[in-house]
């Protein structure tokens, strides 16, 4: 089984990008963030037309994340136990969705941005982070043996050599001490961050801002990144960044990352 993770950066901007992408490369999943639309008005048809099921989550024209498969898609839930609220009133939004494919629990999840240090909103970033490790130890507590993907946007960069230039971030968000501790808490309840181990190159990225020609000049960021149970990440064979989606017409400013995932 394939499964790859895309924050798409709004979908109804990206679809024919995204279809072609599944048209052409066949991935089994797809697990996509910042869909930016309801889930009224997801276009779903095109998915379906490619033998596709697909489960959104959206509320408005902000965050929202989606999963699209053509091998099952089973047990969805909306947010994950212990989600946090944002707003007020304060309400769950639209950054997680879990659905069972192919016998793997797949989690697309849009971590919040943290907007600066400082902000409320980066409080709100870490105890999202938190309450997210609490689940996650749950899910593996209650079945070791469980085949747990928790992919998407996670808006860290884990090492220094994430970003282009470490010191540019200096006083920032996305490589703080706290954002990273709150990264790492999830590997100390027992999950593998898999991408790592299969492309361990330094300044490998998967972001890329449209500003300042950060594409072009290399200056991006390893943001799109996969933790996975022991079950799964004992199953992973191989992962592959796709760099190339970040080029052409109108892409996205991330770009795909892909599993691939023995029987």
């Amino acid at each position: 089984m394939r499964l790859a993770t895309w924050n798409v950066n709004s979908i109804r901007a990206r679809v024919d990008r995204v279809l072609a992408y599944l048209e052409r490369t066949g991935v089994d999943v797809l697990a996509m963030q910042e869909t930016k639309v309801k889930d009224e008005s997801f276009p779903r048809e095109g998915f379906e037309a490619l033998g596709y099921e697909v489960v959104t989550s959206g509320f408005s024209q902000w965050n929202g994340v989606a999963i699209a498969s053509k091998v099952g898609l089973a047990d969805v839930e909306h947010g994950f136990p212990g989600q946090p609220t944002w707003g007020d009133p304060g309400a769950v939004e639209a950054r997680a969705v879990g659905a069972t494919c192919g016998g793997v629990r797949v989690w697309s999840l849009y971590v919040p941005n943290g907007r600066d240090v400082g902000d409320p909103h980066f409080t709100y970033k870490l105890e999202w982070l938190d309450r997210l490790r609490e689940a996650a130890g749950g899910w593996l507590q209650a079945d070791p043996s469980a085949r747990i993907a928790m992919v998407g946007d996670w808006n860290i960069a884990p090492l220094d050599t994430d970003v282009w230039d470490i010191g540019f971030f200096a006083g920032r968000t996305h490589v703080t001490p706290a954002e990273r501790e709150a990264f790492e808490a999830i590997a100390a309840a027992g999950y593998t961050e898999v991408s790592r181990q299969h492309v361990p190159a330094e300044h490998t990225y998967t972001y890329w801002d449209y500003q300042q020609l950060r594409f072009p000049r290399n200056e991006g960021m390893r943001i799109d990144l996969t933790y996975a149970s022991p079950a799964l990440a004992a199953s992973v064979t191989d992962v592959v960044i796709e760099r190339n989606e970040r080029k052409g017409k109108a892409p996205s400013d991330h770009v795909p990352v892909v599993l691939t995932i023995a029987d």
